[in-house]
């Protein structure tokens, strides 16, 4: 991977960071980590919670340029939230996976019913 001049950072007077920053041109091949949220109807958790774990990450898993998929369940504070925290080879193939307007949710068929909101957010990979 290609790199800029490094980057020195100073954190105090006695101690600095250096950091190698990749260049621009080849920002398209950084890793992206792309996290949904999704909070449901309550009344459906078990069903979802079901075809989450195989019909959501199956998609996720057959698609070209992923890495890696994590699933997450709720915690006491947002009992009906869920999450998917994925990592895709770059930019392009986040494209290929979820179209031009890769900062949308997919969604697969049959998995709308569940949805009340959902969010996705998304992070390049730097260190």
């Amino acid at each position: 991977m290609p790199f800029d001049q490094p980057v020195e950072i100073a954190l105090h007077p006695k101690i600095r960071l250096i950091r190698l920053v990749p260049s621009k041109e080849d920002s398209q091949a950084m890793p992206i980590t792309r996290i949904f949220r999704v909070q449901i109807v309550p009344e459906l958790r078990p069903t979802f919670e079901e075809k989450f774990s195989s019909v959501s990450v199956r998609v996720v898993n057959e698609a070209t340029g992923f890495i890696s998929v994590s699933i997450l369940k709720p915690t006491i504070w947002a009992p009906d939230e869920y999450a998917m925290i994925s990592q895709w080879e770059n930019e392009a193939a986040l494209k290929a996976f979820a179209g031009e307007e890769w900062n949308h949710a997919v969604i697969p068929p049959g998995m709308e019913k569940f949805v009340v909101e959902c969010w996705v957010h998304h992070y390049e990979s730097w260190a």
